[in-house]
């Protein structure tokens, strides 16, 4: 695994189920919300219990304070008849930087630099010395680049790199707003600074570290690099596709347009206040709008106010949408089988989180996907 220089050697985190907090970051519990205890471990195909997180969303308290826990809806596992499995067909590059180059995403990278860099030569996006090899294709980012895993750093410094090597060669690297990134940039700014959550126990700093927050980060995380995010857009639409971080429609909330949802968040940022930010990104930390009934339509509202044919998100694991659950560490061959991304919702909705941080699989795919 690839370390940040002079770390020590680094392995995966800790049982993404078992995420705990440092007693020196811990914030104040109200009586009413005791010590956590841990959840029970969720089977495939069997009932999730109340208010089961999503690995490493963990909760203070076994009832979470109202608005503390970013994931506002449970995480049950499920085993749905309506995915389409579908294959990429590559197509033919322009020559001689004629045209528009193929488009392909990537979903969440969490920290695991050296699945990125593999998946990424394997698609021929960069070659053995990990530079950009693509010419004029077009390479998009779903976000959450940091947290869980052992490089994020060196994962936003690898796009930032080639997004610059991508331009000169007539292509693009670009990336979006993932909740992730909210929350990096949040716990820098403001870290043990309460915020207005409802019940008034949160901090950033608290939620960084219970989501995964990894201090080899935090030590390398530099101007630049939250500069970079603070600019990133959360919502594109590139040939037909409506490209965003997180399954949910509080996109809406930020505007009618996708120029007026990029602008409303960056302006949020740019004002720099805590229960701002806080609330950003407890919005863009929901997930599952377009997965159980009414989720067709949900995302024919985004469509129809965006624009595009099919959106195409990461955020939500396709593990847990497909009822694939393994062990974070993959022994024995428990890791989850992702074999490409999942489409749903009628056809409207592609996922593309393989579940890298539960040794599933990091995906780089080439758009459109045709049966």
């Amino acid at each position: 695994m690839t370390q940040g220089a002079g770390q020590e050697p680094v392995v995966r985190t800790a049982t993404l189920r078992d995420f705990r907090v440092p007693p020196y970051a811990q914030t104040p519990v109200p009586p009413e919300a005791p010590g956590a205890a841990p959840h029970p471990p969720v089977l495939p195909h069997a009932p999730a219990p109340p208010h089961l997180p999503h690995p490493g969303n963990a909760n203070v308290g076994d009832e979470p304070p109202e608005g503390y826990t970013p994931t506002e809806r449970d995480l049950p596992v499920i085993n749905r008849g309506d995915t389409v499995k579908m294959e990429t067909v590559p197509e033919p590059r322009p020559v001689n930087g004629e045209g528009r180059g193929p488009l392909f995403v990537v979903g969440d990278v969490h920290g695991y630099l050296d699945e990125l860099v593999a998946a990424l030569a394997a698609q021929g996006l960069i070659d053995a010395e990990g530079n950009w090899a693509a010419g004029n294709a077009r390479l998009w980012f779903l976000g959450d680049f940091t947290d869980r895993g052992p490089d994020g750093i060196g994962v936003i410094d690898l796009v930032m790199r080639l997004s610059a090597e991508a331009a000169a060669a007539g292509g693009y690297c670009k990336a979006l707003m993932g909740n992730h990134e909210l929350l990096l940039i949040g716990a820098k700014r403001f870290s043990d600074t309460p915020v207005n959550s409802g019940a008034g126990t949160a901090t950033f700093q608290a939620a960084w570290l219970l989501n995964g927050g990894q201090k080899s980060d935090m030590d390398r995380l530099q101007d630049v690099h939250l500069q970079w995010m603070s600019r990133l857009d959360a919502v594109v639409e590139e040939d037909g596709h409506l490209l965003m971080h997180s399954d949910t429609t509080a996109y809406l909330d930020y505007g009618t347009t996708i120029d007026a949802v990029n602008d409303t968040i960056t302006d949020i940022l740019t004002r720099n206040d805590a229960d701002e930010c806080w609330d950003l990104f407890r919005k863009l930390t929901k997930r599952f709008a377009f997965r159980d009934e009414g989720g067709a339509e949900a995302v024919r509202e985004l469509l129809t106010t965006y624009g595009g044919q099919r959106v195409v998100h990461g955020h939500s694991p396709i593990p847990y949408l497909l009822g694939e659950v393994g062990t974070e560490d993959g022994e024995d061959g428990s890791g989850p089988v992702v074999n490409g991304p999942h489409v749903y919702a009628e056809g409207l909705a592609i996922a593309m989180d393989g579940g890298v941080t539960m040794a599933g699989k990091l995906l780089v795919v080439q758009l459109p996907l045709h049966d």
